[in-house]
């Protein structure tokens, strides 16, 4: 399997990570811009927008690790089908871990999805470890 295949799980998280900064940019335009002020100053997106900020902030976090073992992988052949599921486990508990913690106050629900997708970085390195040894002793 040609390890080019996890540009799409990478591009999948940064996509998702733009949408964020698209979010956050509406959370933040009333008190940016002052659009959509209610009539009494109050501002309707203050709750939201900072757990926008938050989920943001995470993903330059945990996914660090994510991104260094997927370059490993992209410069190595060492990938196979398991890596390659790992990698869109993982970016999809980064979609679920968002949806999670944007949208609901659930910080159990929101450390369980973050268990799946710490878990699967952990998998993938291992994996890459496990491959790179393998090649060390031939």
């Amino acid at each position: 399997m040609t390890s080019s295949l996890l540009l799409y799980p990478i591009a999948a998280h940064i996509g998702l990570t733009a949408l964020l900064y698209m979010a956050l940019t509406v959370a933040r335009a009333p008190s940016v811009w002052g659009l959509g002020v209610r009539r009494d100053g109050s501002i309707p997106w203050t709750d939201v927008e900072r757990r926008i900020s938050a989920n943001l902030s995470n993903q330059f976090e945990w996914p660090l690790f994510f991104y260094v073992a997927c370059l490993v992988f992209l410069q190595r052949p060492l990938m196979g089908q398991l890596e390659l599921g790992l990698a869109w486990l993982f970016v999809l508990g980064r979609l679920a871990h968002s949806c999670v913690q944007v949208f609901t106050t659930n910080v159990r629900l929101r450390g369980i999805v973050f268990t799946a997708n710490f878990l699967a970085v952990v998998a993938m390195w291992a994996t890459l470890l496990a491959r790179a040894t393998v090649d060390l002793n031939k």
